[in-house]
């Protein structure tokens, strides 16, 4: 019996282990579900016949070789540090990976042994990244099938409420991993816009953002997805003049989030002494400079900040609970992990709501020897499903549970350490998505005689 082994039970795996379950009699297999919080673990399990659920800690070695040791198949969920300790253990006991992460170059290094013991390690198989890059591979595959030279790529991806739910002033909602959210834009942004390199700071970040128009939607603000000039020999962009991946937020989030990095946050390396016995207030006294006066620590933290001390982004930051009497009363050591916990707390889902995906990829090729141009935008708007799974399990967990089966039925030929853009991945990954729901809308639009500063 072939043995799947699921690393992290969190918000983004119950389609995934559903999936599995479901298939499992089919394809006889067994899978093993492991989380630090074991009644999490338990409940993705839910008492299934080909299933069991182990309590984890990922810091316990002795128990991790023992779990890799038996599988053929890891599914690693656990945050990007572990990545490299994960493939390496599964290279040394024969276990091919999957993992939504972005690559570890540490894990790039090990393609040679990989293809040597016929394993194949796939990063980046969630949904951005993904489900974009399958995409973006299908997109420029049929471009270039009809003689298209790919002058500029632009993809964008997130996860927010659906437009119809009152959440909360933010209008964000938490469906993914917390600490993601209050650590997303920490490695910074690089991208090309006509023909010029940009550089973004991690303070930067939610300053530098534009405005992207998603049919049927509205207008949504975009800000960088970390280096997005490492896609250029991926997706052999190399000679295109602008290639952009960005996140997509509901107008008004990164105003507020760009404050909260100011104030210094978004900081999980600084420890700070005695913090489960001080208030919010305190906390958010200490990131502001030496007061010269007596004034309310909102007015202060309003002139430091440069915003109105009555405008939207203060009400925001009061929502957020940072100027709260309530002392913190959770055993954490940095601002970065208070944030985490109010995040979690503050930006949770309301019962009963949905929340939302949605991946748009806007593509502009020249056609030579027909004398055109044309913009080529691929749409992927999915809803959670209430009671069941959110849209972001779904997107998330289903590429990386279709693999896992391709895999393990020997229907993806490939060996090594990939991310999904090899087309014995991407093609298949993509036409069982669409039976199982997903629907990706093209629309390709002539442009000839426009400028591509107007693009």
């Amino acid at each position: 019996m072939k043995q799947i082994l699921v690393l992290g039970a969190g918000q983004s795996t119950p389609a995934l282990i559903s999936y599995l379950l479901n298939e499992a009699a089919k394809h006889n297999w067994f899978l093993t579900v492991c989380d630090k919080d074991i009644a999490m673990a338990q409940r993705r399990v839910d008492g299934h016949p080909r299933g069991q659920s182990i309590a984890f800690d990922a810091n316990d070695s002795a128990t991790r070789v023992a779990l890799i040791s038996k599988a053929n198949v890891v599914i690693n969920m656990l945050t990007r540090p572990f990545q490299h300790l994960i493939a390496l253990e599964c290279l040394n006991h024969n276990a091919h990976m999957i993992s939504a992460s972005y690559e570890d170059p540490r894990v790039h290094q090990m393609d040679a042994d990989a293809h040597r013991k016929h394993l194949l390690f796939l990063n980046e198989m969630g949904l951005d990244p993904g489900i974009d890059h399958m995409v973006a591979m299908s997109l420029l595959q049929k471009i270039r099938a009809k003689g298209g030279i790919v002058e500029s790529f632009r993809s964008y991806g997130g996860g927010l409420p659906a437009p119809d739910e009152e959440t909360n002033p933010l209008r964000y909602a938490i469906t993914w991993s917390p600490r993601n959210v209050v650590m997303s834009g920490e490695d910074g942004g690089i991208y090309k816009e006509d023909g010029m390199i940009k550089i973004v700071p991690f303070h930067q970040i939610f300053r530098r953002t534009w405005p992207v128009e998603v049919d049927g939607l509205g207008t949504f603000e975009a800000y960088p997805n970390r280096n997005s000039l490492s896609y250029e020999s991926t997706l052999h962009l190399e000679n295109v003049h602008t290639i952009i991946r960005g996140t997509l937020r509901y107008p008004g989030w990164s105003e507020t989030w760009e404050m909260v990095i100011h104030l210094g946050l978004a900081n999980e390396t600084m420890k700070i002494p005695d913090l489960k016995n001080r208030t919010y207030r305190e906390l958010t006294e200490m990131t502001l400079p030496q007061a010269e006066d007596n004034g309310q620590i909102e007015q202060r933290v309003a002139r430091y900040l440069g915003i109105s001390p009555t405008g939207r982004i203060m009400q925001n930051l009061k929502w957020l609970g940072l100027f709260s009497e309530e002392k913190i009363s959770i055993d954490v050591g940095t601002a970065a992990e208070v944030m985490t916990d109010l995040v979690r707390r503050k930006l949770s889902m309301p019962e009963g709501a949905r929340d939302m995906i949605v991946l748009v990829h806007e593509l502009v090729a020249q056609y030579p020897r027909k004398g055109r141009a044309e913009k080529t935008v691929s749409t992927l708007i999915e809803y959670g499903s209430p009671g069941s799974h959110t849209a972001i399990a779904k997107t998330v967990g289903l590429p990386m549970a279709i693999a896992a089966k391709l895999l393990l039925t020997g229907k993806i030929p490939v060996t090594g350490c990939h991310i999904p853009t090899h087309p014995a991945v991407y093609e298949i990954v993509l036409n069982e998505l669409r039976e199982e729901g997903l629907q990706f809308k093209e629309t390709v639009e002539d442009i000839s005689g426009y400028s591509s500063s107007a693009l």
